[in-house]
């Protein structure tokens, strides 16, 4: 400072009744003040943006929004997640089976403690060997339409029991489920499709086991084909049909080597959101909030994208030459009639009855509530 300002300042604190003392012991206590609140300011500039957790996603599939709508869902989840937590929980995603396959991926998860950060979208292959209760949601011809899938999934008792559930066996948190394409369609190259009784004779390729019940209720034999392997054992007449939503059967180009398509929203095509319950736990109540309220939006999102796309779709393989039959209301009463205590026949030697007869129950309420006047 130079003289003038040093005499102007020492007029000031003068003329102001201040001794030298008192003025110098003022000016220490504003100056510890305002380090105090700089500190302050800066400590919270730094929380507000500063990456807590960071988290590995995994999911099936390319990352690859048009062709993958799990990837569709989790490019959303992440994002808004990351945005609701100020950045205090973030993602670093793993596509395509880089953390080993759905089995270990779902190990991996269920471990405690918090070095296993571990989210993932986990088909039934991962999660019904430690919940096969799952597979009630499966049951096929439950659904009517998509918006009785959604409340069954969103507001059921059903559900809140499968999550609890899931946390009292293997420690994780089960938030959502994922559609992951749209209802799946018989299609075969022989013949149309209108009743069981057009199945007499027909062999299918099943994913499963539940589904090679349904076919065998229907008349018509099953065999397990790996997805890997299925358009060659189409093409060569190993077998002659298959199920799987309109995504399916375009990624595989299954269209090649089928001609004809029932739309009997024979199952709702899912995947489950789950995370490592330590993990999860670890957040506090507000970050858990903004995850699920995330999950709830990106779930939404990936929906009404989903159900957009699989009409058009079924638009596209139409103009391929595939010939599209939507079952009447009697023909659905005849598909259900038979086909779910085949494959309700099979789920018994699996799941507690008390669970079959509860799914059964919340999707006929969800198909009544969500019903078209």
């Amino acid at each position: 400072m130079n003289e003038k300002g040093g005499f102007f300042m020492t007029e000031f604190y003068t003329a102001g009744g201040m001794t030298d003392g008192v003025w110098k012991s003022r000016m220490w206590k504003i100056g510890i003040s305002a380090l105090i609140i700089f500190i302050v300011v800066a400590c919270f500039s730094v929380a507000a943006g500063a990456t807590e957790t960071k988290v590995k996603m995994s999911f099936t599939g390319p990352a690859d929004a048009k062709t993958n709508a799990l990837y569709y869902f989790v490019e959303r989840f992440t994002k808004y997640a990351e945005e609701g937590t100020r950045g205090r929980v973030t993602f670093e995603l793993y596509p395509d089976g880089q953390l080993g396959s759905e089995q270990e991926r779902m190990e991996l998860l269920t471990k405690s403690g918090l070095n296993q950060p571990l989210a993932d979208v986990a088909s039934f292959a991962g999660l019904a060997p430690i919940l096969p209760e799952l597979y009630a949601s499966s049951v096929p011809f439950m659904f009517n339409s998509y918006e009785a899938a959604h409340a069954f999934f969103d507001e059921g008792e059903y559900w809140k029991k499968l999550a609890a559930l899931f946390t009292e066996r293997a420690g994780g948190v089960l938030l959502n489920a994922v559609e992951e394409g749209g209802f799946l369609a018989f299609t075969n190259a022989k013949r149309e499709l209108k009743s069981p009784a057009d199945f007499q004779g027909l062999k299918f390729r099943g994913m499963d086991e539940g589904q090679l019940a349904i076919f065998q209720a229907f008349g018509a034999s099953g065999t397990p084909i790996p997805w890997g392997e299925l358009y060659l054992a189409l093409k060569s007449g190993v077998v002659e049909g298959q199920m799987n939503p309109a995504m399916y059967i375009i990624i595989g180009s299954l269209f090649e080597v089928q001609k004809y398509m029932t739309l009997a929203n024979i199952q709702y095509s899912d995947q489950f959101l789950v995370f490592n319950g330590d993990l999860f736990n670890s957040f506090s109540a507000e970050d858990q909030q903004a995850v699920r309220a995330a999950a709830a939006k990106a779930n939404k999102e990936t929906r009404a994208w989903i159900e957009v796309e699989d009409l058009n779709q079924i638009e596209f393989l139409k103009q391929q030459g595939m010939q599209v039959y939507t079952p009447t209301a009697e023909e659905m009463g005849q598909f259900r009639s038979l086909g779910q205590p085949g494959y309700i026949e099979w789920l018994k030697s699996r799941v507690p009855q008390d669970w079959i007869d509860l799914a059964l129950k919340e999707a006929e309420a969800a198909n009544a509530k969500t019903a078209k006047k």
